[in-house]
């Protein structure tokens, strides 16, 4: 089995590429989803989180509101960082799981988990073999301004709190350009899932 980390920059198309590759036949995970399991009522998160950031954070129903929640961190880098150190060790944990299940199930197959910020935080040295996605700064910022109905000040601040993407291509074992038609982004990413596969193999 081979680990992939899939990872790329806000609007950077990466979360297609990850359809893509499960419409191929990877088996995929996503981090931001074992992030948000973490922080339910049920999650190994809740309680800290709640200590560490105040009950104002939650919505009428008892859950954190997210919208809330990033409110405070997108705004605040050491926050930032109490919320990653808080959450990060249960979204490693599900994606161990997440991998020693593929392999039960798939022994020579490709398990691929997204996640934005994994160079950032160092975690990419868990994977096999990187994949990113990329694309022109400009093409980022309409996407973000159009999928979140957002100013460009917004796309931009929101965007120059992560890695740059040609920061990114050093680490990467392979690149999909997703700036052109989606049709096309499919083909170069079932290019790489081919080449993925024979690794796997």
């Amino acid at each position: 089995m081979l680990k992939v980390g899939l990872t790329g920059g806000l609007a950077s198309g990466k979360t297609y590429i990850a359809s893509c590759l499960e419409g191929f036949g990877a088996h995929v995970a996503y981090a931001d989803q074992f992030g948000h399991e973490a922080l339910r009522p049920t999650g190994e998160a809740y309680a800290e989180v709640i200590r560490e950031f105040g009950v104002e954070i939650l919505d009428r129903d008892g859950f954190i509101d997210r919208a809330a929640l990033g409110a405070i961190v997108f705004t605040d880098q050491q926050q930032l960082k109490k919320l990653n150190a808080i959450v990060h060790p249960y979204v490693f944990q599900r994606e161990e799981a997440f991998f020693d299940q593929v392999a039960q199930e798939d022994a020579s197959g490709v398990a691929v988990i997204e996640a934005a910020i994994m160079i950032e935080i160092g975690s990419y040295k868990r994977y096999d073999r990187i994949v990113l996605a990329d694309c022109p700064l400009e093409t980022q910022i309409e996407r973000f301004m159009e999928r979140n109905k957002a100013s460009r000040e917004q796309a931009l601040l929101r965007i120059h709190r992560q890695m740059p993407l040609e920061e990114k291509r050093k680490y990467a074992d392979y690149v999909i350009d997703t700036s052109g038609p989606m049709p096309r982004t499919k083909e170069l990413a079932r290019a790489v899932y081919v080449k993925l596969r024979e690794e796997a193999a």
